[in-house]
């Protein structure tokens, strides 16, 4: 069956709200168990509730460098398998600091690369221990956005979150690079704007509405939804995928090949 997951475990960063829970739901339909990590309890214990006895939930924080390497234990205890990883953890850093460059500051920069950069880096460190450790190859998706490579200064003018969000993508191909020979495959889903908590300003902008009907002009002009990337997911982390590594997939309504008018 396309996409099948079936007998797959798999750890899913910030998989409690948002986009990782869309995935973590559409991972265990296709057969996979499913460990998700959420930093807040309330939403990790709603998780635990709506993805059912083929997934464990823990209230954890990514960018603790120690998270990672406790949960895939985790998730081997529980499954007695560890297959891939999407790591979705991340964040605007705009309330922490973060905004035109010349706005920034070293605080925010910090903050920012932190919650979105050095949480990925963790994961995917111990992602990749573990599966050289076992021999066994297996997947990781990690989490960018089109503002990495496509920027839209009049609305979204977050310096250090594009920056991290482009430097995933060249940390995935260059580890992509590295490990291909061993079977492990490494690529990047970068979505446009998408309806989720981080995203709360946007949805409530008019202009900026009425710009992403003409930036993200797919399916009528709207908002990405969560369950958007979940095909996309699904595939990336099945061995459907088994000959692609190093990609960067936009899932973005067109953003990426659109101008967008906001005049």
């Amino acid at each position: 069956m396309l996409g099948s997951l079936n007998n797959l475990a798999l750890v899913v960063m910030g998989g409690t709200t948002g986009i990782g829970l869309s995935a973590a739901k559409a991972f265990v339909q296709a057969g996979a168990a499913v460990v998700a990590v959420g930093r807040n309890p309330d939403t990790v214990q709603a998780a635990a509730k709506s993805l059912g006895p083929k997934a464990r939930c823990f209230a954890a924080d990514a960018s603790d460098p120690k998270t990672a390497p406790e949960v895939i234990s985790r998730c081997i205890e529980a499954f007695g398998r560890f297959d891939g990883l999407y790591h979705v953890a991340g964040g605007s850093g705009r309330r922490m600091g973060d905004g035109p460059t010349h706005e920034i500051t070293d605080e925010g920069w910090s903050a920012t690369l932190h919650l979105n950069l050095d949480s990925v880096f963790y994961s995917n460190r111990a992602a990749l221990q573990q599966f050289l450790a076992q021999g066994t190859g297996g997947a990781i998706l990690n989490m960018g956005s089109v503002l990495g490579f496509s920027p839209s200064p009049h609305h979204f003018t977050t310096h250090a979150y594009a920056a991290a969000k482009a430097a995933i993508i060249g940390f995935s191909r260059s580890a992509a690079a590295q490990y291909a020979p061993r079977n492990i495959r490494i690529n990047v889903i970068a979505p446009a704007l998408v309806a989720t908590p981080m995203s709360k300003r946007a949805q409530e902008n008019d202009d900026i509405l009425k710009f992403i009907a003409t930036k993200q002009p797919l399916d009528g002009g709207r908002i990405g939804r969560p369950e958007d990337l979940d095909a996309a997911a699904v595939y990336l982390l099945s061995p459907d995928s088994r000959y692609v590594t190093g990609q960067v997939l936009a899932v973005d309504g067109g953003w990426s090949v659109s101008e967008g008018q906001y005049v």
